[in-house]
């Protein structure tokens, strides 16, 4: 019973964990999409800098008013780990710099099969067929919907390569740290923060400055847009906590997933609300990938569920079991990029804030 119950509330706090992800995202990208927009502030990679620096400095308050406990662990895998996903973000802002919007898309499209592939080849993760099937499914609804033009170069090509890679490699060690080192995802985020943001601090300015021919130093800050980059700023903290709470509770490619659920979401906001212009074949993307998630998780469920007899034995004998869990349990197998520690979403003066 008590097993029972327990099993319960991992299951809300997924779900929990789940909402606050797509909610803060969403939430933040219409924020960006005011601030870059309409007030002209372009410097995506120097504000995500900040979104760190006020997630590290929120996270320090809540230490000290032991709202969680600080637990110390291996320094070169905290800072290998920091470091990476901030290179990892600089080079996302990169890639959609100098490349189209819709080979832009298509990196963040390869970032689930990337990751599938890794976690096969190198930790000999299994995945099934109907959860592959699913996860096609919602590459193609995502493809159909965002994916307009294709315009390949050397650079941007090479450029996405690296971005999808360290974003992979950096969302699978966001899981396998926490599961190693026995972290909260409150613990890991306050230990790697100020690597991240260090990294972005110093390589920031030069980014966007090449991006956007523009100096973040030489920018007229009006009391406006100091508001929004505050509120920006305040709506990172729980973007940044919710990536690694959902990373942590699930899986790399269940980060990714909801990932396009936000892409989604944000396009149906703009179309409905903001009156941005869309075309059938937008809708219809949309819908396929809904699909692709329904069944993702439907799939996902099932066989936790199948899984759950043979770990509750495995775990009176006294024996480990290492797989992930997903909405409930995966047989298998998160970006930081939409975002920041993926993140925040990435952009450039001349395309439209992306989800």
């Amino acid at each position: 019973m008590g097993e029972k119950s327990e099993n319960q509330r991992f299951q809300l706090g997924t779900i929990g964990a789940l909402c606050l992800s797509v909610i803060s995202s969403v939430s933040i990208v219409i924020c960006n999409k005011a601030l870059i927009s309409t007030l002209g502030f372009t410097f995506a990679t120097t504000l995500t800098s900040w979104h760190l620096l006020v997630t590290f400095c929120s996270l320090h308050v809540a230490l000290w008013l032991k709202m969680f406990e600080h637990k110390p662990f291996d320094p070169r895998a905290v800072m290998g780990f920091g470091i990476l996903n901030g290179i990892s973000i600089g080079l996302l802002n990169l890639s959609l710099g100098f490349n189209s919007v819709g080979f832009y898309q298509m990196t963040k499209l390869a970032i689930i099969p990337c990751t599938v592939l890794l976690e096969t080849l190198f930790f000999l993760k299994k995945f099934s067929r109907s959860i592959q099937f699913s996860l096609g499914i919602l590459l193609l609804g995502v493809g159909i919907a965002t994916i307009t033009d294709l315009q390949l170069n050397l650079l941007g090509s090479v450029l996405s390569l690296l971005a999808i890679l360290t974003t992979c490699v950096a969302q699978i060690m966001t899981n396998s740290i926490q599961k190693k080192f026995k972290v909260s995802s409150t613990q890991l985020l306050y230990q790697s923060c100020p690597y991240q943001a260090i990294t972005l601090i110093i390589f920031g300015p030069f980014l966007d400055g090449l991006l956007t021919n523009k100096n973040v130093f030489a920018f007229n800050y009006t009391p406006t847009v100091s508001v929004f980059i505050v509120l920006s700023c305040l709506i990172s903290i729980s973007v940044n906590f919710s990536t690694f709470l959902v990373i942590g509770k699930t899986s790399a490619v269940t980060y990714q997933v909801l990932g396009h659920l936000k892409t989604c979401l944000v396009l149906t906001f703009g179309y409905v609300l903001l009156r941005d212009p869309f075309s059938w074949r937008n809708i219809l993307g949309i819908l396929v990938a809904v699909v692709g998630m329904i069944l993702y998780s439907y799939y996902c469920s099932a066989e936790g569920q199948q899984k759950a007899p043979d770990a509750s034995a495995q775990h009176s004998q006294g024996n480990e079991n290492d797989t992930d869990p997903l909405i409930v349990a995966e047989n298998g197998a998160s970006i930081l990029a939409d975002g920041v520690v993926a993140k925040e979403p990435v952009w450039n003066s001349k395309k439209d804030v992306d989800a």
